[in-house]
């Protein structure tokens, strides 16, 4: 039978085929290549007489992440929050990075704006050519916007702990009852809520994806982003590339970049542009044997 892990726990990976949902082991052949199943992933089964489930393949993956460890993914939910914790922008920058690297649509969604506002926020990734979704829990168009993004898609949650991804999909009245969390006042940051990566089918069609928070990501590291392909990850930036005086110019400093013109001119946020220089000062002297 064929299907898709909807949740990997402790060597068990829970396949969805049909409308059941089958308990299965790997086997052994995939970690002599190197290869463990993931959730997300499409598999073929078999399935002994006590309903016990075999992976015995794995579909081509249409891209890999290994923080959050998921697979076939269509489109990244970055959740931003207004307060409780502040919104940290270099680390949304590093999770589009990562987003546009492996082909990932990223959709933004500020949370908790019926606690505090955030000026200039939203225009910043609008300018730059990102959808961004406004939430007030205190008003309803949000909701149905929401709605419509994560329909027949297969769609990440990902974002700071604290900034309320599980609040954000318990609002949405899915019926999803995810188990959510208070911020650390003493570490600025939300408490780890969520445990693990699981897929939740959605009865519109498509799937959801509640991840492990985390405040950090080694783009270079996990992801292989080096500095040459790091300036095709920022949307407003790569249209430029190829535009400036000098050949190989990073972007960060170079007379005639293309890009520091358009910063000049108000084209590219600051904030994104210093997302950009520390990103590439971080990969700048990374090669591929090391990754």
């Amino acid at each position: 039978m064929n299907g898709r892990i909807l949740k990997a726990i402790s060597g068990f990976y829970y396949v969805q085929c049909g409308s059941g949902l089958i308990e299965c082991r790997a086997k052994g052949i995939f970690r002599k290549r190197g290869l463990s199943p993931t959730v997300g992933d499409e598999v073929t089964i078999s399935v002994d007489q006590n309903e016990k489930g075999v992976i015995e393949e794995i579909s081509p993956r249409k891209n890999a992440f290994i923080r959050p460890p998921m697979a076939n993914i269509d489109q990244f939910i970055v959740v931003v929050s207004a307060v409780s914790p502040s919104p940290n922008l270099f680390v949304v920058d590093k999770l589009l990075s990562i987003a546009e690297y492996k082909d990932v649509e990223p959709i933004i969604v500020l949370t908790k704006l019926d606690m505090a506002q955030l000026p200039g926020v939203a225009d910043i990734y609008r300018q730059a050519g990102f959808t961004v979704i406004e939430v007030d829990y205190q008003q309803k168009a949000w909701k149905q916007q929401v709605l419509d993004c994560l329909a027949g898609k297969v769609s990440a949650f990902c974002g700071n702990s604290g900034v309320g991804k599980s609040t954000l999909l318990n609002h949405l009245g899915l019926g999803l009852s995810l188990k959510t969390g208070e911020t650390s006042e003493k570490l600025g940051r939300g408490r780890h809520t969520t445990r693990h990566v699981e897929l939740f089918q959605l009865p519109f069609g498509g799937y959801i994806a509640d991840t492990p928070g985390f405040s950090d990501v080694d783009l270079h590291r996990q992801e292989g982003i080096l500095k040459d392909q790091l300036q095709y990850t920022f949307r407003e930036i790569a249209p430029l590339v190829g535009q400036c005086k000098f050949v190989g110019c990073s972007h960060t400093c170079e007379k005639g970049c293309a890009v520091l013109a358009a910063l000049e001119q108000g084209k590219i946020a600051p904030s994104r542009h210093q997302s950009y220089v520390a990103l590439y000062q971080a990969v700048k002297d990374i090669k591929d044997w090391q990754l």
